[in-house]
């Protein structure tokens, strides 16, 4: 099986030879193909130089990418353009997320699902550091969602999902800023019957560089998802009621 890891970049210059390595090691031993997409907004960006200095060390393949626009939101889309393979895994480059679930998360994509979410608020799932208001904000997101509309996944929230490519070509992304796409897409892909899991994951807050999250600025735009992925799950309930 061949997977693309698409990590959209901003001046992550102290972050990307740690976040690599880290792949590195977490796929050690997978027999699938992997191939790494960092997507850049500009030519400046300090990430670049590091890379190309380094890109020759891993087993895998690494692309720069040119983002067709700008901002974290098109970046992950342009990452999905640009993939060839049979899924396509979004992760960050701040070294936060667990890439030792990788290879469990391809195993259930050989199982057949669609969306594979890396969960921290699932049993055995942990999320060390990072703002109060923004974990629990997500926290909560998830957990409401998977209680009251059943979308197997306690947290949806994460960015960190494999996507089968062939299901993201038949799902119309709306989404235009920030990580609304990471909600987005499954609250889509489980309307309409894909088939979604989760595993438990590790998430550590960034040691280096500064995060360019803005929840308040975001946050409607999440909670149009929010509410797309109940209204829709409650009026199916209403109309199954009625016949």
């Amino acid at each position: 099986m061949k997977i693309d890891i698409v990590i959209p970049v901003y001046n992550e210059a102290g972050n990307i030879k740690k976040n690599l390595d880290s792949i590195q090691k977490g796929i050690a031993g997978s027999s699938d193909e992997h191939t790494v997409d960092i997507v850049y907004d500009f030519e400046e960006d300090n990430t670049l130089p590091v890379v190309r200095s380094i890109q020759s060390r891993y087993k895998f393949t690494i692309n720069l990418v040119k983002n067709k626009k700008s901002g974290v939101c098109s970046a992950i889309k342009t990452g999905f353009d640009n993939a060839t393979g049979d899924y396509v895994l979004v992760t960050m480059a701040d070294g936060s997320d667990d890439y030792t679930t990788l290879p469990r998360m391809a195993d259930k994509a050989r199982e057949g699902f669609d969306v594979v979410c890396a969960s921290r608020y699932m049993k055995g799932g942990n999320i060390y550091g990072g703002p109060f208001v923004k974990k629990t904000l997500s926290r909560l997101a998830g957990l409401s969602l998977n209680l009251f509309t059943g979308i197997p996944t306690h947290d949806i929230t994460n960015s960190y999902k494999l996507y089968k490519r062939a299901m993201l070509k038949n799902l119309v992304i709306e989404s235009d800023a920030g990580f609304e796409i990471s909600i987005e897409l499954p609250a889509k892909a489980f309307v309409q019957g894909y088939k979604i899991t989760e595993i438990p994951s590790n998430w550590h807050d960034r040691t280096e560089g500064k995060s360019r999250f803005k929840l308040f600025k975001w946050l409607p735009k999440y909670m149009r998802w929010y509410w797309f992925l109940l209204s829709n799950i409650f009026n199916r309930k209403t109309e199954k009621n009625a016949a």
